[in-house]
């Protein structure tokens, strides 16, 4: 466990928030995840660490089988038009790699150099399944539970209808 991962487990025991853990194989896309979502119940997200074309630094977190809609989402969020961050941005500001992006992860930027934007119908799960800064584990917390911890970590979240690309 790395030291992150146990602040993390320590700031969660902190605000009195439970949580479940399930340790799995790594798992590097949806995809790959989604043979282990059966076993774990509530709702399974994907995340989209992005820059907007201000410099400004989100993000997202969505339900794992949402097609965002990348060019409607600026609007939806504030911002000047999206693409995705750079690796290197990724793990300099909130200690991850990609893989293991997770809501979670929005602990590490001390800076406040991220928003961070939580789908609105996450909002409405029994259980949010995050990456406890890992991606050999997922971590089901309630969705209120998840905005007291990132409100705690000053990164009150944005809670947004993410605009989602029809299915064809």
């Amino acid at each position: 466990m790395t030291d992150a991962e146990a602040q993390l487990y320590n700031d969660l025991a902190a605000l009195g928030i439970v949580y479940e853990v399930y340790e799995h194989p790594a798992v590097f896309t949806v995809a790959e995840s989604s043979q282990h979502n059966d076993a774990i119940p509530g709702a399974h997200t994907k995340n989209f660490f992005l820059k907007d074309k201000a410099g400004k630094y989100f993000l997202v977190t969505v339900p794992a089988d949402a097609r965002v809609d990348l060019k409607a989402l600026p609007a939806a969020i504030g911002c000047g038009r999206v693409s995705f961050g750079k690796a290197e941005d990724m793990e300099h500001l909130i200690g991850v790699t990609p893989g293991s992006v997770t809501a979670l992860a929005i602990m590490n930027d001390s800076a406040g150099e991220v928003g961070f934007v939580l789908d609105a119908s996450l909002m409405e799960a029994e259980l949010i399944n995050c990456h406890p800064l890992r991606n050999t584990a997922t971590l089901g917390l309630a969705p209120d539970d998840l905005v007291r911890a990132v409100t705690f970590w000053r990164h009150p979240p944005f809670i947004r209808a993410i605009p989602i690309m029809e299915s064809v």
